[in-house]
């Protein structure tokens, strides 16, 4: 009974109930609407918080600055890497597929939403803080994830008695955000009721029929840096063959498909890189639990493709300064994602912000959300793992 109530099975009923009650109830679902707005307010309530503390304790877990200059650096260079390449990746297919063109819809009596014009100097100062506080009332996440980094390598520095008790608070504090994040998801199935039926009767039924484009979309997108971006990754830098070693530690990417979690996944995969993969403990010990902490491939791949889709829909158009702002953001947004199902969702309100599309979008995409979070966390593990075998053939 409790799997049949499970939130996958009981968010997909809400999908059906929506629709429905958005085609036939539509003055109804118009006024439910606060509902879906609460569940978006959650969901933003939680990222400041959350950012801070996942990359500032990922910092911290590096130990010392000796380790971050030698195994650190390298890490965190590889994952920064691999999550641009996910995201430029997904930003040229969905302007070339344009999943949500000839879809256009319009908020009744509100116009196109305006999107902010942005300089190259704009875009400077929205990664660097002058007051982190502003940083944090203002949901600056760029700013935030600068400010995180830079205060961890600081911490690093002083004393280990003075260090651990920082890294205890802020790991605990970190453990609260993570499970007040999975309440607030165990809503979902309240919020999609209300955002899709919102929708429905909003826009029309015919604005769902975009999706399977949409959903390609992400798929095509997942599949190209699954197989082919991380592969010649490990074939250049690694040097060994990427094939051959997917099927000693495919294990891992399977669980992760089932679980939609990289957190749940970890003891898998530190295992199967180990025994199976030939990579170093030390190694493994250190590259595998921060990947699954900040290396978010998939994730970061999927929140691109899904704010220009949103923007599509809306009839926004997104110039060259709202890409590399969506490029951005998505890239180090995705450094703060919690290891857990359906928290894509939670750093998709980031992108969406940074550029000014409408969040209540949100809603359109949360019909396929759970196929394609299997999809892009089962991509984050085996880009962690990709990364174990090719760092610990650098690392002294």
């Amino acid at each position: 009974m409790r799997r049949l109530l499970s939130i996958e099975n009981l968010t997909l009923l809400a999908i059906l109930v929506g629709v429905l009650s958005g085609i036939y109830a539509p003055g109804l679902m118009l006024k439910l609407r606060i509902l879906g707005d609460i569940f978006i307010s959650l969901l933003k309530m939680i990222i400041v918080p959350l950012v801070f503390t996942s990359v500032f304790i990922a910092m911290l877990g590096l130990g010392d600055v000796a380790k971050f200059r030698d195994l650190g650096l390298k890490t965190i260079a590889y994952y920064v890497t691999t999550t641009a390449l996910a995201v430029l990746v997904g930003l040229v297919l969905v302007n070339l597929i344009e999943p949500g063109k000839g879809n256009e819809v319009v908020h009744h009596g509100a116009g196109i939403p305006k999107v902010r014009e942005l300089t190259f100097e704009d875009v400077i100062w929205s990664i660097i803080p002058t007051n982190p506080l502003k940083s944090f009332t203002e949901g600056k996440v760029l700013q935030i994830i600068f400010f995180a980094i830079l205060l961890g390598l600081a911490t690093l520095a002083i004393s280990k008695d003075k260090m651990r008790h920082v890294f205890n608070f802020f790991d605990g504090l970190n453990d609260g955000l993570i499970n007040l994040t999975r309440w607030v998801i165990k809503l979902t199935p309240v919020g999609v009721f209300a955002l899709v039926g919102f929708m429905v009767a909003n826009m029309g039924v015919e604005v769902l029929f975009s999706l399977w484009k949409y959903a390609l979309t992400v798929v095509l997108g997942l599949s190209i840096h699954a197989f082919f971006t991380l592969p010649l990754l490990g074939f250049v830098f690694g040097g060994y063959n990427p094939y051959r070693y997917f099927l000693k530690v495919r294990e891992a990417p399977l669980l992760a498909f089932s679980t939609a979690s990289s957190a749940a996944t970890l003891p898998v995969s530190m295992q199967v890189a180990e025994e199976r993969g030939n990579v170093r403990k030390e190694t493994a010990g250190f590259v595998l639990p921060l990947g699954a902490t900040i290396n978010m491939d998939g994730t970061a791949l999927y929140e691109s493709v899904a704010a220009v889709f949103i923007a599509n829909v809306y009839g926004v158009d997104l110039g060259i300064s709202q890409m590399v702002m969506i490029f951005l953001t998505a890239t180090l947004a995705s450094i703060g994602a919690a290891a857990i199902p359906g928290a894509g969702l939670v750093m998709l309100t980031l992108v969406l912000s940074s550029v000014g599309v409408p969040l209540e979008g949100i809603g359109l995409i949360i019909a396929v959300d759970r196929f394609l979070d299997m999809l892009r966390t089962a991509v984050n593990v085996w880009g962690d793992l990709n990364g174990a075998r090719i760092i610990d053939r650098f690392v002294r």
